[in-house]
């Protein structure tokens, strides 16, 4: 499998992790700032929050971590939280912004 089609999985595996207050996928809100996959499928997920005090601060890696982890193709997953650059509406999809009414 091509690491460009694993790509294409990893991100519909995220596009099922939801922010429990926002009825849209974190990887249509920008959450999402980076995926690598390395040698032998370990993947690296580069993730930031809506803010630094976000309640679900630990729920939401944690399930993009299990997510990711349970496509067949994937050995290991890391998920690193960053808060360079720190996150905006600017980051949202268009899909995101029609969905929250910011269009």
């Amino acid at each position: 499998m091509s690491d460009t089609s694993l790509k294409e999985k990893i991100v519909d595996a995220i596009k099922t992790v939801y922010d429990p207050e926002i009825p849209v996928d974190i990887y249509e809100l920008g959450l999402i700032y980076e995926i690598e996959v390395f040698p032998i499928n370990n993947v690296n997920v580069t993730m930031t929050l809506t803010s630094p005090s976000c309640p679900a601060a630990e729920h939401i890696p944690n399930e993009v971590k299990e997510k990711v982890s349970a496509l067949e193709e994937v050995n290991e997953v890391n998920v690193e939280i960053t808060w360079d650059p720190p996150y905006s509406q600017d980051m949202m999809s268009e899909a995101a912004k029609l969905e929250l009414g910011f269009m």
